[in-house]
């Protein structure tokens, strides 16, 4: 074994170590998989888990202090609920805060087929932070007074005859956004300063098969007025201070699903923080304070609206303020390729009403077809690079291995002769590169294949276990994507194919083996979707080359060579490219030359 195949197979070694100790479960992970198999040890056995039993509480009954004090007629109570709903949502308010406590989105379902609910329970508050007498009061802890219609309702808190907090929902008969209205009556001889808080925390509900990708595609989004909408980091617990410019709204955004509040007004400033939940059946913890004015009228009103519902890119579109960029479409140019190229053509196949299986099938012949004269030119070039081998490996025979600067020499002066770019087939396929990366954050983050069967697939945006481990396998998981399975042999078969057009031999030629086996871990757990494409990716292109090997003839390709060789070198145009590699050599031999001089 020679020097640079240990190097080629150490390096290779380095990178699968890094992948298996990068890619371990977290404790966290462990934890919850050991739970689920408890579970289901307890399941066959037969044995029912005893539930526990919530032991009743007595209220505790507040001082006389605490009554007399702001708001303190709304300091006790007892908790009650009121429902809301339209063909879209059903909300559930208490008059403990006056707020939403639950938002189920109809028509949707979680994974596993029960009822889609954002949020609910204590987790969620929701309520204002007001400066009276020196003491913050937040009315998350008051308890309001409830006035119910068909399409409406009003929470009261009274701080006297004359003076209150009052929060008024609006739902029309359809849609899934939600009127919100702040009403403050006579608290300007009450609150202090010249700016309120509104303060909003909750826990948001897994809805996916994998908890782990949801919270991967899960963060707080807001956007700053003239500014394009930004987030907090999806990977840790961050916090923000957003100050850098007036807040035209905040969304609390999970993979598929989103709650957004959207002012009339602008917030003036706040702040957002988001913490990744370690607990079963929960994705992120969410909070954000944002500041309202607060002139000191005798009376102000704040208009907002909610909207609770999917992260389709049209309907986040329809509420206006750039919300639906907070669809992640992938980084600079591969956003622009997927909104203005792939979703627009994504949705003209969707119109004809298709099954998503063939509306991917269709949409990868489409960017083929638009794709196959760089494939053709790439084609080329590598059929001129394995013809030109022969005599490529005579030069190095002549010339040898130990003088580089020379062998490359030598092979641009044949290049020149015969009229070929040794580039000439990596540009064209790195034209390509971006569409196959653009499809890489188009899939995931696609609302559409949420739910959409197709052969053996269940859901195409999330992967197909075809094959269950029951415990973890590093860098696999605890499961076998059948998709991911067929992405990777094609993509090897691919490989071999593309060995033979080019030629390539050494290490070259089984580099390109491994790259296969590296995605089959990473894109294991990405949607069947996407694995899908990347295979009927690769069965299209093992067509194209099939009909482009079939047009092209070898043998008229070297005579064409073979004449270029025989032109006189003053009928030749150099190309900038040429002329670049023949100054850039010259002046590596004349520096190897000084440095001999010198020794």
């Amino acid at each position: 074994m020679d020097r640079n195949t240990f190097t080629g197979l150490f390096l290779i070694m380095v990178i699968l170590g890094a992948a298996v100790f990068f890619m371990k479960p977290s404790e966290a992970d462990i934890k919850k998989e050991r739970a689920k198999i408890t579970a289901d040890s307890l399941a066959k056995a037969g044995v029912k888990p005893t539930p526990a039993v919530a032991q009743p509480t007595t209220p505790t009954k507040p001082d006389s202090a605490t009554l007399s004090g702001p708001f303190g007629g709304n300091i006790a109570g007892t908790a009650q609920t009121s429902v809301l709903e339209n063909d879209n949502l059903k909300l559930t308010f208490s008059n403990l805060g006056g707020k939403i406590v639950s938002v189920e989105v109809k028509k949707e379902h979680t994974y596993g087929g029960k009822p889609l609910i954002l949020f609910n329970g204590p987790d969620n508050k929701f309520g204002l932070n007001l400066n009276i007498d020196g003491k913050i009061v937040n009315t998350n802890n008051l308890y309001f007074t409830a006035t119910q219609t068909a399409s409406n309702i009003s929470m009261r808190a009274n701080y006297s005859a004359d003076k209150y907090i009052e929060f008024v929902y609006g739902l029309k008969s359809n849609g899934n956004n939600v009127d919100f209205n702040i009403n403050l009556n006579g608290l300007n001889q009450v609150v202090q300063g010249n700016a309120i808080t509104l303060n909003w925390e909750t826990t948001l509900l897994e809805q996916e098969k994998s908890a782990k990708k949801e919270q991967e595609h899960a963060a707080p989004y807001y956007k700053y007025t003239d500014k394009n909408p930004d987030h907090l980091g999806v990977g840790k617990d961050a916090k923000e201070e957003l100050k850098d410019g007036k807040i035209e709204w905040f969304s609390f955004k999970q993979q598929f699903f989103s709650a957004v509040l959207i002012p009339q007004v602008p917030f003036e400033k706040g702040d957002l923080e988001v913490k990744i939940s370690t607990e079963p059946g929960k994705i992120k913890w969410y909070g954000a304070n944002m500041q309202l004015p607060f002139k000191q009228l005798a009376s102000e009103s704040y208009a907002m609206k909610f909207y609770f519902g999917n992260n389709k890119f049209d309907n986040l579109k329809a509420q206006g303020q750039s919300i639906e960029k907070q669809v992640d479409m992938g980084y600079w140019p591969l956003k622009y390729i997927n909104r203005f190229i792939v979703l627009p053509v994504f949705q003209f196949l969707e119109s004809f009403g298709w099954g998503y299986g063939l509306i991917i099938l269709v949409l990868t012949i489409l960017l083929k077809l638009a794709m196959s004269p760089l494939t053709y030119k790439s084609y080329i070039s590598m059929a001129k690079m394995r013809i030109l081998k022969p005599e490529m490996d005579e030069i190095k025979a002549k010339v040898g291995e130990d003088n580089a600067t020379l062998l490359q020499q030598e092979y641009l002066k044949l290049y020149k002769k015969v009229g070929v770019n040794p580039l000439g087939g990596c540009l064209p396929m790195l034209l390509q590169l971006p569409f196959v990366m653009a499809f890489f954050f188009f899939f995931p983050n696609l609302f559409e294949l949420r739910g959409q069967t197709f052969l053996w697939m269940h859901d195409l945006s999330t992967y197909d276990d075809f094959i269950k481990f029951g415990f973890t396998v590093p860098f696999i998981g605890d499961h076998l994507s059948l998709m991911c399975v067929l992405m990777t042999i094609s993509t090897l078969i691919y490989t071999y194919f593309n060995n033979q057009i080019s030629g390539a031999t050494g290490q070259m030629k089984y580099i390109g083996y491994i790259m296969p086996i590296i995605f089959l871990g990473v894109l294991n757990s990405y949607p069947s979707g996407l694995n899908y494409y990347y295979f009927l990716a690769n069965m299209l292109t093992f067509l194209q080359q099939y009909l482009i090997r079939r047009m092209v003839n070898d043998d008229k390709i070297h005579a064409i060579l073979q004449e270029n060789k025989a032109k006189p070198q003053g009928e030749k145009k150099k190309s900038k490219f040429q002329s670049r590699l023949d100054d850039y050599m010259r002046t590596q031999a004349q520096a190897k030359t000084q440095e001999k001089k010198g020794k």
